[in-house]
């Protein structure tokens, strides 16, 4: 157990907990860093093949991956970066079933996060006020916009500046370059439909060195390694934190109760601020542990929406081959091609602006990323030869409902704490959307040329093909809730107590001396990758609390 003094404890050591970090550091506040999972070398943490691949069909025939490996992410990254389930729990009702992907390690799932950086609007802020659904968040653009260009500094991502009222610009390094395929695909798209297609936002592909092993996506290698640095934040693995003990006025609290993961044994750490940065899931399933419901002299929220309003992504995804007269002489020398990457692709940010002239029978927006040619195999393994392949993915925003919720199971972990309980599923709005996605990804492919198919009628898979025609990605229906890994709300930050989790700088309302600023604070989902504006609220949240202090 660390012994050292700190004055800060900032829980989860992901993206916003390497940003909650540094931020604290870098204004002279010593911090202990807690994290549920092991503190592993960057060797380990990504591994190598083929025992990743190994490792990849024993989680699935274990059953120890049996949910995650639905995404694709569990197929490119080391399987042991995703949790085993059986050993961390969760429930749902048989009939809606949601895919919680949880990644407990030092560095969290921001080790295998996809790395695009997309900044929010007061469209999406201020939605309320167009078309009265909902509530407003009780911040603007204008409140983040310092903190996400400090960031993107920070970071060192890829953009263009493309002057769309929907996705304001940033502070970039030069975009990345479109493959030739990408190029032609775009010149079609906006010849013909004229649509907002730009370099997507966001980190290059990471070159591994042994100087710079860990990804600058990763908190390792960039925020929580720069915290460290600064010679006042420790970290301490393997603990997984509980609940909150509260004060006997329940106006504050006093420290946080930590189990073990080695021997499941408690411990109580004591602080004057706590930043909860465990992911939206867990951070509600610790507060939700911490309210006088389930502790006497517990946690009071008075709003009584703790818990409620979780969302997701719903989102589309369809793959198609790209006619192709020639095969790029570095391919063809069996060179690799271009990476795929969060700025190594392409975005076609439609927002609330949606593709066609007739009012859609939804509301809110989505956006669209693809890439072509980032990621072929070798000739012998295409079905259709002389072409690139190609995916579109649409994500759009989800819409607030009180009953999509997480609350306590009956179900304990093996220490004995009560697992969380999701009960999230689409509603009419959604499924609109999802038709509206897919009818624009399958016109623009059709109209400019390409064709749309299955994975498996593009490239032979050899062993993996009966699961990946089993994906859910690539069904008629849409993926689940939780497939997409965006969840955010269930904490929501607000204008008052009595309608919010929050306040409009990430306090819990009746206890002002912890923060909550992962995706659980987010009244609305939005459309854009969520992680870049996790992190700004981060920034901004814990500057203030540290004015406060010093007031």
């Amino acid at each position: 157990m660390i012994q050292s003094p700190f004055e800060a404890i900032v829980i989860g050591s992901g993206a916003t907990g390497g940003v909650a970090a540094l931020t604290l550091a870098s204004q002279g506040i010593r911090v202990l860093v807690i994290e549920a999972g092991p503190e592993l070398t960057a060797e380990k943490a990504f591994g190598s093949e083929p025992l990743n691949t190994i490792k990849r069909i024993n989680g699935l025939i274990s059953g120890e991956k049996r949910l995650q490996c639905q995404h694709p992410g569990y197929w490119k990254a080391n399987p042991s970066l995703y949790s085993n389930e059986k050993s961390n729990p969760y429930t749902f009702p048989k009939e809606r079933p949601f895919l919680w992907t949880q990644g407990r390690q030092v560095g969290g799932r921001s080790l295998t996060w996809g790395g695009i950086t997309l900044r929010l609007s007061d469209f999406e802020f201020k939605a309320s006020t167009r078309d009265g659904y909902g509530p407003n968040w009780p911040i603007s653009y204008s409140e983040l916009k310092d903190h996400y260009s400090f960031l993107e500094k920070l970071f060192k991502v890829h953009g263009s500046r493309d002057n769309l009222e929907q996705l304001p610009d940033g502070e970039f390094l030069k975009p990345l370059s479109f493959t030739e395929s990408e190029e032609e695909f775009s010149g079609k798209i906006k010849k013909k439909f004229n649509y907002p297609l730009i370099h997507s936002r966001g980190f290059a592909p990471h070159e591994s060195s042994k100087s710079s092993y860990w990804p600058s996506s990763s908190s390792p290698g960039s925020s929580l390694k720069l915290a460290l640095d600064t010679g006042k934040v420790d970290i301490l693995s393997n603990q997984m934190a509980e609940r909150l003990i509260m004060n006997k006025e329940q106006t504050k609290a006093t420290g946080i109760l930590i189990v073990d993961q080695n021997n499941g044994a408690r411990n109580v750490l004591e602080s004057k601020l706590i930043v909860l940065c465990l992911s939206t899931i867990q951070t509600i399933r610790l507060l939700l542990s911490s309210e006088e419901e389930s502790q006497s002299n517990g946690l009071i929220d008075p709003s009584k929406n703790l818990g409620c309003y979780l969302m997701d992504h719903i989102s589309t995804c369809h793959f198609f081959a790209w006619p192709k007269k020639t095969i790029a002489s570095k391919q063809a020398a069996g060179i690799e091609t271009d990476k795929l990457s969060g700025a190594g692709s392409f975005f076609i940010p439609f927002g609330s602006n949606h593709s066609s002239s007739k009012k859609p029978e939804f509301i809110r927006g989505y956006g669209i990323w693809g890439a072509i040619d980032r990621f072929e195999p070798p000739q012998c393994l295409k079905r259709i030869r002389n072409t690139a392949t190609g995916f579109l993915i649409g994500h759009g925003e989800v819409l607030p409902y009180k009953d999509n919720r997480v609350t306590l199971s009956k179900t304990l972990d093996k220490w004995g704490v009560p697992v969380p309980h999701i009960d999230c599923h689409w509603r009419e709005n959604e499924i609109n959307m999802f038709s509206h996605m897919n009818q624009t990804i399958k016109k623009m492919v059709n109209e400019t040329g390409g064709l749309i198919r299955p994975l498996s009628e593009l490239i032979k898979m050899p062993l993996v093909e009966p699961i990946i025609n089993k994906a859910v990605a690539l069904q008629e229906t849409p993926p689940p809730p939780g497939y997409y890994i965006h969840e955010v709300g269930g904490a929501a930050m607000g204008e008052s107590e009595n309608q919010s989790v929050l306040d409009p700088f990430n306090r819990l309302w009746r206890c002002q001396n912890v923060l909550v600023v992962d995706g659980s604070c987010w009244p609305t989902s939005a459309w854009q990758s969520p992680t870049l504006t996790m992190m700004a609220i981060t920034r901004r949240a814990c500057l203030a609390a540290v004015r406060n202090q010093k007031e």
